[in-house]
C-alpha cells in the first residue's frame, strides 16, 4: 500500500489582504461621515439606520473577499520521504 503523507502549507502574508482591510477602513469612514451629515441635519434615526445597513451590507463581502484570498494560498505539499523512514 503507497502511503502519502501531505503538508499543509500557508503563504498568506499581510501584504495580500491589505488591499482588503484598507477598503473596509475607508469604507467605515464614508459611513460615519454620511451619520454625521445626516446628524447634522436633525435626523438621528436616519443616521444610526444607515451606518447600520452599511456594516450589514458591507461585512459579508468582507468576509468572502478574505477567505477565497486565504483558501488561495493555502496548498497540499507531498512530504519528501527519508531513508525508509515514513
Amino acid at each position: 500500500m503507497n502511503n502519502h503523507s501531505y503538508r499543509l502549507r500557508c503563504t498568506l502574508t499581510f501584504g495580500d489582504i491589505y488591499g482588503q482591510v484598507l477598503a473596509w477602513v475607508g469604507l467605515i469612514f464614508i459611513s460615519l461621515a454620511t451619520a454625521l451629515s445626516l446628524m447634522g441635519a436633525s435626523r438621528p434615526l436616519f443616521a444610526l439606520v444607515a451606518v447600520g445597513l452599511i456594516l450589514v451590507l458591507s461585512l459579508p463581502f468582507l468576509v468572502f473577499a478574505f477567505t477565497t484570498t486565504l483558501l488561495n494560498h493555502i496548498a497540499l505539499e507531498p512530504k519528501e520521504l527519508s531513508n525508509g523512514n515514513p
